[in-house]
């Protein structure tokens, strides 16, 4: 994936909520980032498909939004929003994981796993009360 163009991001600013002192009434600090997954044009097909399927519980029509208010700065929110949106869409295009192949534990470690359970019986054995 390469960067994505500030024409395809859609930005919405308000107030925050939480601590901020006197700015806090006065300053839109909150960010809302869109990005519209189904419309885009730098993501293929293949990569579409994959991102809507894995995604589909956070977007509404094809939109993801990702909103960010942690900062008092509008600024450090709009960062934050714009790394958490990448962070997202490098995750939900990702290739699938290769499936893992069941391996079965070699003879030695089947017969030392064994043995370990023997030795600690006999220690226990050895440890009872016998009357």
């Amino acid at each position: 994936m390469t960067e994505i163009p500030e024409a395809e991001l859609s930005w919405r600013f308000s107030r925050s909520s939480g601590p901020g002192g006197q700015g806090v009434n006065t300053t839109d600090s909150r960010v809302e980032l869109s990005f519209d997954i189904a419309n885009t044009e730098i993501l293929t097909d293949v990569q579409k498909e994959r991102a809507l399927t894995r995604l589909a519980n956070r977007l509404v029509d094809g939109v993801l939004t990702i909103s960010a208010q942690e900062f008092r700065s509008q600024l450090r929110n709009r960062e934050a929003a714009r790394m958490r949106l990448t962070q997202t869409l490098r995750e939900a295009i990702a290739p699938p994981a290769k499936k893992r192949r069941p391996t079965k534990p070699s003879k030695g470690q089947v017969e030392r796993r064994l043995q370990n359970k023997k030795r600690r019986s006999d220690v226990k054995k050895l440890r009872r009360d016998v009357s």
